[in-house]
C-alpha cells in the first residue's frame, strides 16, 4: 500500500518523545506527528495524548525526498465548533443543603475577593512602572 499526501490512514503509536510520537502505518512506513500537530488544544507532554501501542487516525501533511513522513492527528480530525457541554445537573459538594440566598451570599464574596485581588496586582504593576515614568523633564 503506497501512502500519499492528505490521505488519512490508521497507524499504531510506536514512540514518544517530548517533540512528537512515532507512528507505524500500512506496508512497513512509520511517520512523525509533531507535538504541534498532536491536538488542536496546547501540547505540553505528548504522552498526555497518545500512548505507545495506541491505534490513532492521521493525515500525511508531507513525505521528504529521503522518504520522511510527516503526520497530523489534529488534521485527521476537524475541530469541533461545538461548544463544551456543561453538565448542569452536576452536583457542587460545597453548595450542597444551602438556600439560593446563602449561594448568592458566598459567589458574591468570592467574586469580591478575586476583584480585590486583581486590584492589587494592578496596583503593583502600575506602581512599579509609575516610579520609572517620574522623571521630569523641564
Amino acid at each position: 500500500m503506497t501512502v500519499s499526501v492528505g490521505e488519512i490512514i490508521e497507524g499504531t503509536v510506536t514512540g514518544i518523545t517530548n517533540f512528537g510520537a512515532f507512528v507505524q502505518l500500512p506496508a512497513g512506513k512509520s511517520g512523525l506527528v509533531h507535538i504541534s500537530e498532536i491536538s488542536h488544544d496546547y501540547v505540553e507532554k505528548v504522552s498526555d495524548y497518545v500512548k505507545k501501542g495506541e491505534k490513532i487516525k492521521v493525515k500525511v501533511l508531507s513525505i521528504s525526498q529521503d522518504n520522511k513522513i510527516s503526520l497530523s492527528i489534529r488534521q485527521a480530525k476537524p475541530k469541533s465548533t461545538q461548544p463544551a457541554e456543561i453538565e448542569w445537573n452536576k452536583a457542587d459538594n460545597s453548595q450542597k443543603g444551602l438556600s439560593f440566598e446563602d449561594k448568592m451570599n458566598q459567589f458574591l464574596k468570592d467574586s469580591n475577593e478575586r476583584h480585590d485581588q486583581l486590584k492589587s496586582r494592578d496596583n503593583k504593576k502600575s506602581s512599579g512602572m509609575g516610579a520609572r515614568n517620574m522623571g521630569g523633564s523641564d
